[in-house]
């Protein structure tokens, strides 16, 4: 408790951001471990000397962006502070291989995976008939616990006859059947999260994110998965790398 009462939370402004900073500032420099719990609000609040709603804003723009992560029934958690992941637009990887290259434990929460008909978008992203069995992938992605991002991804149920037994990489899956990714497009948009979407990636409602619309084609140009994913764009930077084209 000795961090709590070390807090100086004078100066100008609202009480709940000085609160706020505070926490930020013993989270950055590792006085708040990471995996450790909160006091409950009505302690913390007691502690430092301000209400329970001001303890509770805090916390919740602190949770919103990444700093701490409220667990149903067990209270608040102290997560290491979030870095920015550079996202390189040259090269065809998956999620998995993205987090194990940062030193980062990727891992899945799982929202749908089963077979299902196609609606319109996916029959004509993947070149079927509208109805056509399709194989959906839905998910929260996860880097060393921190919700990153929301995938949906779309195949034909040929490519991918049992989505219920892809646990982790889908692309390890797919190569597992000899299917091989060749090539991909994408469509990479701004947007605001929805009160839902927000809530499944611990932010606050109508935050920005960052969409991308990927459609992957195999070695003989058959599209064979369409993928919408919404990136928390707090954490992630897309980068490409261009070439000069014009005169020397």
């Amino acid at each position: 408790m000795r961090v709590f009462q070390d807090f100086d939370i004078s100066g100008d402004g609202p009480i709940y951001r000085r609160l706020k900073a505070e926490l930020a500032r013993a989270v950055e420099s590792g006085k708040l471990a990471h995996g450790e719990a909160l006091p409950p609000e009505r302690d913390l609040a007691r502690i430092v000397g301000v209400s329970r709603v001001t303890v509770r804003r805090a916390i919740a723009e602190l949770t919103s962006e990444g700093f701490l992560q409220r667990r149903h029934g067990a209270g608040t958690f102290v997560l290491r502070p979030p870095a920015r992941i550079e996202q390189p637009l040259k090269r065809l990887t998956s999620f998995t291989e993205d987090m194990q290259a940062r030193g980062l434990t990727p891992r899945s929460h799982w929202l749908e995976r089963g077979l299902f008909s196609a609606n319109a978008e996916e029959a004509e992203g993947l070149k079927l008939t509208e109805n056509a069995a399709v194989a959906r992938l839905s998910r929260i992605r996860l880097g060393d616990e921190l919700p990153m991002a929301i995938e949906h991804s779309t195949l034909p149920a040929d490519i991918l006859e049992r989505p219920d037994l892809v646990e982790t990489s889908l692309y390890a899956a797919l190569a597992e059947r000899g299917v091989t990714m060749a090539k991909a497009t994408e469509r990479i948009t701004a947007c605001n999260l929805t009160a839902e979407q927000a809530a499944l990636l611990t932010v606050s409602p109508g935050a920005p994110a960052l969409a991308i619309r990927r459609t992957v084609y195999d070695a003989g140009g058959r599209p064979v998965e369409l993928t919408r994913t919404y990136y928390r764009s707090d954490i992630y930077d897309l980068v490409a790398e261009l070439t000069y084209a014009g005169d020397p």
